[in-house]
């Protein structure tokens, strides 16, 4: 990192959130005027993706099933035979669309504002920067569509998307991107999500590091995709791995959003609208899945 902490004092654990003001918040509400509503998020269940080996299947399972439950109830002499149905479930806390905690990814032992991760990465958990530290995430969505930039309806696997190629899709939105902004990349790489899930983990097209520190430059709260990892891959330098989630993360506390469906929008021209992503409290872990919106 270029200095020990960050802007926003040594204590800090919500990063570039820390842009979402009153104000931000405010103008993206009184953008709606349709309350349409656009769901940006894939299911999760058995059929979605995970990168080996840092991930495992998702598992849902019935632990308590109706029958059993009337048949305990009727046991203890209630006679209105209430079955319930309770599930349990395995997963990774980034299974299907999901948003990172800042401290998903080191730089060698140093997290956000310069955390040590020999004392805040525990067997139990995170003892700081865990998802729970996320505010409600509420402000001005910008839609960079560059899905179409090779002519085809979606980027290739390990194609980098340039700064330059971002600000023409900003260009083309007809907005400037904002301090408190949150910028979600459309490559049309969501098209293989559970469908052909050997292509969609084999490679992705994405941003590398001078993308993402053009995007951090400008302000931005948090960055989303329509892929497992925001950034491009395999990078193309082969001695790198996950570069941009090192920068955005312990480097500048900005958030990434993985895995997005962002085609509605595109299909309806939507570049800008209010954002809405609130991420579910599991204390200390390191990233959770998520329904984000866009309205209009």
């Amino acid at each position: 990192m270029a200095h020990d902490h960050s802007r926003w004092g040594p204590a800090d654990q919500i990063g570039a959130a820390n842009l979402l003001t009153a104000e931000k918040r405010l103008a993206a509400l009184r953008s709606i005027e349709q309350a349409r509503v656009y769901d940006l998020s894939h299911e999760i269940s058995a059929g979605a993706p995970f990168m080996r080996p840092n991930q495992t299947p998702f598992l849902l399972s019935i632990f308590t099933s109706w029958r059993d439950s009337m048949k305990r109830r009727r046991k203890l002499g209630l006679r209105n035979d209430a079955g319930a149905n309770v599930d349990r479930i395995e997963m990774t806390t980034h299974v299907g669309t999901h948003i990172d905690s800042l401290a998903h990814i080191t730089k060698g032992d140093t997290l956000y504002n310069g955390f040590d991760a020999n004392e805040t990465v525990t067997d139990w958990g995170l003892d700081r920067l865990g998802i729970e530290q996320v505010p409600p995430l509420v402000t001005r969505g910008v839609l960079l569509d560059v899905a179409g930039l090779d002519g085809g309806p979606h980027l290739g696997a390990g194609r980098v998307v340039t700064p330059d190629e971002l600000q023409r899709a900003e260009a083309a939105a007809g907005t400037s991107i904002e301090a408190g902004d949150i910028v979600l990349i459309r490559t049309g790489w969501s098209r293989y999500f559970g469908i052909d899930n050997a292509r969609y983990l084999e490679g992705e097209p994405g941003i590398d590091v001078p993308a993402a520190r053009w995007l951090t430059g400008r302000g931005v709260v948090a960055i989303g995709a329509d892929n497992m990892a925001v950034e491009v891959m395999p990078n193309p330098d082969r001695g790198l791995a996950l570069p941009v989630h090192q920068h955005t993360l312990v480097e500048a506390g900005v958030y990434l959003i993985e895995n997005l469906i962002l085609d509605e929008l595109a299909r309806d021209g939507v570049k800008s609208f209010c954002f809405i992503l609130l991420a579910t409290k599991f204390r200390g872990a390191t990233g959770c899945p998520v329904r984000p919106i866009a309205m209009v």
